[in-house]
């Protein structure tokens, strides 16, 4: 396996479609569908992927309602950018979930907030 495609439910793939790109950093632009979206780094490696909830018939995305967003889900980021991605996030955020501090694991800096749809984002700088 060379990649995974995470694909997490959202209730409006345009506005968490916007979202994301600003916390990558990415310039503006729109998704494929308006209940399906990726988000694809310059050189083609997809991010994260965009469901909107109950479109088609996959089991796990059916509601909202089913389970709380993002509960047993950490969607963890290594970036190349980590203090231009903390100041993107300060702009989306009201408060971090956790404040910029160093992984005693990773050895790296790290924070965590909060998307739109209540999942629980960790941005991770890349090296130390």
């Amino acid at each position: 396996m060379k990649r995974t495609w995470t694909i997490i439910g959202v209730k409006d793939v345009a506005r968490s479609f916007a979202w994301y790109q600003r916390l990558f950093g990415q310039p503006p632009g729109a998704p494929a569908h308006a209940y399906f979206g990726q988000l694809v780094d310059a050189d083609g490696t997809v991010l994260l992927c965009l469901h909107a909830w109950g479109a088609h018939e996959h089991p796990t995305l059916a509601s909202a309602d089913r389970a709380e967003p993002g509960n047993g889900l950490l969607l963890f980021f290594r970036v190349d950018d980590f203090e231009a991605a903390l100041q993107r996030a300060g702009t989306l955020v009201e408060r971090f979930e956790e404040a910029p501090n160093r992984n005693p694991n990773t050895e790296t800096m790290e924070f965590s907030l909060r998307d739109p749809d209540g999942y629980y984002v960790t941005i991770s700088a890349w090296q130390a």
